[in-house]
């Protein structure tokens, strides 16, 4: 009892707010409805990161290259030779002939001359005269006199052999000379004579390591993902009442063709929208839509709620996209719920019948 007092003062309060808040001066035979300006929001494009960056680590193996070795397999030894002994034969390599050089000999050369020579050098000397025919003196050295003569150079003139070029010698290279010999070496003595075993290598192969294995960074940009959204512009909420078509505020038929089962608009059904609706929008700016779907009976009644909601909420959204304010817009399904003749669950009815039912509608309503 409680319950119900306080829900009938609810409703009386709510209805003399509602009151207060209807049109001054309304004329007899207008219809108004209240049209609260709504909120303005303008499309934004943000950038959004959908990958962050980040690192990327890539391996270099590491590198290794051939190498070739002579190692010794077997050390230096000894062995023991009995008599008689067993022979084996091995093959050897050797310098068949050592590269060494060919001579050839460029002889010397002469060429004749002719040389004066002094044979007597220029000289003088004392001689003794021949002795005076008057000398009163009885040895005849008493009446000799000396005069010191002199002779000249005497010369004589001799061919001789001159060296032109000395000799001199060319060299040309022989080349080496390998070749192999096949010798008998000891394989199993049989008297304990001790014979030394020389060491015997091998060339092996082995593979090192060049360049050890290394980590390469790499960084990866960021992705980024252009995403438009809607962005408060100004803040709507004013209340005014606006004289509108009596009609209007009832529902009028929106005669779009719907496929079997489908929710997808059609060309013709978006040119009906453009020429039906856009112009009742254009013309009361600021008033609040509804969109209303049906459907028949036949079929449960979760999908056809479901695809009457589907239907309307295809009209809104192709409402927005010519650019009409979200919250100006209302989508409502009402399935099977509110059939308009007698074609109900269980009712045989012609496919007129059903058609009527089939339906989608639209009205101005109070903000």
């Amino acid at each position: 009892m409680k319950k119900t007092i306080l829900f009938a003062c609810a409703l009386f309060i709510s209805a003399f707010a509602f009151a207060q808040d209807l049109p001054t001066n309304p004329e007899p035979g207008k219809c108004y409805v209240r049209c609260t300006t709504p909120d303005v929001y303008v499309n934004e494009t943000v950038q959004v990161m959908t990958r962050p960056a980040y690192k990327k680590l890539r391996t270099i193996p590491a590198e290794y290259e051939t190498v070739t070795e002579r190692v010794l397999v077997k050390e230096a030894g000894k062995r023991l030779r009995v008599i008689p002994e067993k022979w084996g034969t091995e093959t050897v390599s050797y310098v068949k002939k050592q590269g060494a050089s060919t001579l050839s000999i460029n002889p010397a050369s002469f060429r004749s001359v002719n040389e004066t020579l002094e044979i007597k050098p220029a000289y003088a000397q004392w001689e003794l005269g021949a002795p005076a025919p008057d000398c009163a003196s009885g040895n005849p050295n008493d009446c000799r006199y000396w005069c010191y003569k002199g002779y000249p150079a005497e010369y004589t003139t001799v061919s001789v052999t001159r060296l032109a070029n000395d000799a001199s010698f060319n060299r040309s290279p022989i080349a080496e000379q390998s070749g192999s010999y096949t010798k008998r070496v000891v394989t199993e003595p049989a008297s304990v004579v001790e014979e030394e075993v020389p060491a015997e290598y091998a060339t092996i192969t082995r593979t090192v390591m060049v360049k050890d294995a290394q980590v390469v960074e790499e960084t990866v940009p960021a992705e980024y993902k252009s995403v438009t959204k809607e962005v408060l512009q100004s803040k709507g909420g004013l209340t005014t009442w606006k004289e509108v078509e009596c009609a209007l505020v009832e529902y009028q038929a929106l005669p779009i063709n719907w496929n079997l089962g489908s929710a997808t608009l059609t060309e013709e059904a978006k040119r009906l929208i453009d020429t039906r609706l856009m112009p009742v929008l254009a013309q009361n700016p600021g008033v609040k839509l509804e969109i209303a779907s049906h459907t028949d009976s036949r079929g449960s009644n979760g999908s056809n709620q479901d695809l009457s909601e589907r239907r309307a909420q295809a009209v809104v959204a192709y409402l927005q996209t010519k650019g009409i304010n979200s919250s100006l817009l209302v989508a409502n399904g009402y399935g099977e719920s509110r059939l308009k003749n007698r074609c109900a669950d269980g009712v045989s009815c012609t496919e007129r019948e059903h058609a009527v039912n089939r339906r989608t509608e639209f009205r101005l309503i109070n903000n």
